[in-house]
């Protein structure tokens, strides 16, 4: 038996939770703490380090509210972050004594959000096995649509391939810019506004802040016709995945074509070396609904459907991983 201990996390130990982040099989720079503490005052985090004789191996960013742990709810995805050499006993043994643990504290309930495995930079399904034999629930499952790029097959869709010639007829040109002011505010924080009544997850101080702090993960792409600008993604780059996390274009995209060659130019040049590329989610209301449009409009790319799954644990069942390995 290993000689297990589990921390909560304090600033002490930024930098070995860093380090450890940027070397593990599962996690991503969305789970390092200058991007989790960039919107620090909205929640309250009850993040866990542990410790294996003293050697930090595994990590569950969380945060606290109403008496439930979340993995966590500033982040698009966690859960449980292990070293690229962890073997299945060692996790079984991580995660029980992690369930003890937070079990004491009085905590009654955890919801994880694993990553999901296009993000795994090695093979990581050791905690879909665990969280099975602890009888988690599967409370909600979304569905993003990303892009196998290995895939060598044309599978435009007709529109897509109608919109790139316009594109190159109206001679659009792209643009990585560094900054994101005349995207934000001319395009993405109107197009929100107007068609959902809501305004991005990250303000633009925030973005630029998240930017300065991570200038390799996070670009910003916008498209031009002549001087003017017509639409404009930002990407969230990891070591396997570009995410776009933001879309957006003016009213002139169809006449235009701005997104198909902005899309074009992504996943054929500059991000062709990745295994993916995520459209991002495109199921609405807790997982329960798919927005058909917007599915059928990522689809016409090319892209297929990946689950990210949410889960509902009880501490309490710590004990259910006895007996696990004979």
């Amino acid at each position: 038996m290993n000689n297990l201990q589990v921390v909560t996390y304090t600033s002490k130990y930024a930098n070995d939770w860093n380090r450890f982040i940027m070397a593990s099989k599962n996690g991503t720079f969305l789970c390092h703490r200058d991007f989790m503490e960039y919107h620090q005052d909205r929640f309250q985090d009850h993040s866990f380090l542990i410790f294996n004789d003293k050697k930090l191996v595994a990590l569950f960013p969380a945060n606290i509210k109403n008496h439930i742990l979340y993995s966590h709810q500033g982040l698009t995805y966690a859960g449980l972050i292990i070293g690229k050499h962890a073997s299945l006993e060692l996790v079984l043994q991580i995660f029980q004594k992690l369930l003890e643990t937070i079990d004491t504290l009085g905590i009654e309930e955890i919801i994880i959000k694993p990553s999901p495995k296009i993000y795994h930079l090695h093979p990581s399904d050791e905690m879909d096995y665990l969280l099975f034999k602890v009888q988690a629930e599967l409370i909600r499952r979304d569905l993003t649509l990303s892009i196998d790029t290995g895939q060598t097959i044309d599978v435009y869709s007709s529109n897509r391939k109608r919109g790139l010639k316009k594109a190159q007829k109206n001679e659009l040109f792209i643009k990585e810019e560094q900054d994101f002011e005349l995207f934000w505010n001319q395009i993405l924080i109107p197009n929100l506004e107007e068609k959902h009544g809501v305004e991005p997850v990250h303000t633009l101080e925030e973005i630029r802040y998240l930017k300065s702090k991570f200038p390799k993960n996070i670009r910003q792409f916008n498209v031009y016709k002549d001087k003017q600008l017509v639409a404009g993604t930002t990407i969230f780059e990891t070591v396997k995945v570009a995410h776009a996390q933001y879309i957006s274009a003016n009213n002139t995209k169809q006449k235009l074509g701005s997104l198909d060659l902005l899309f074009h130019h992504l996943i054929h040049e500059v991000f062709a070396s990745k295994p993916y590329f995520d459209f991002g989610v495109c199921s609405e209301n807790q997982g329960k609904q798919v927005n058909l449009g917007l599915q059928a409009w990522k689809e016409s790319f090319g892209a297929s459907s990946v689950s990210h799954d949410f889960y509902s644990v009880f501490p309490k069942n710590h004990h259910l991983l006895n007996h696990t390995l004979i």
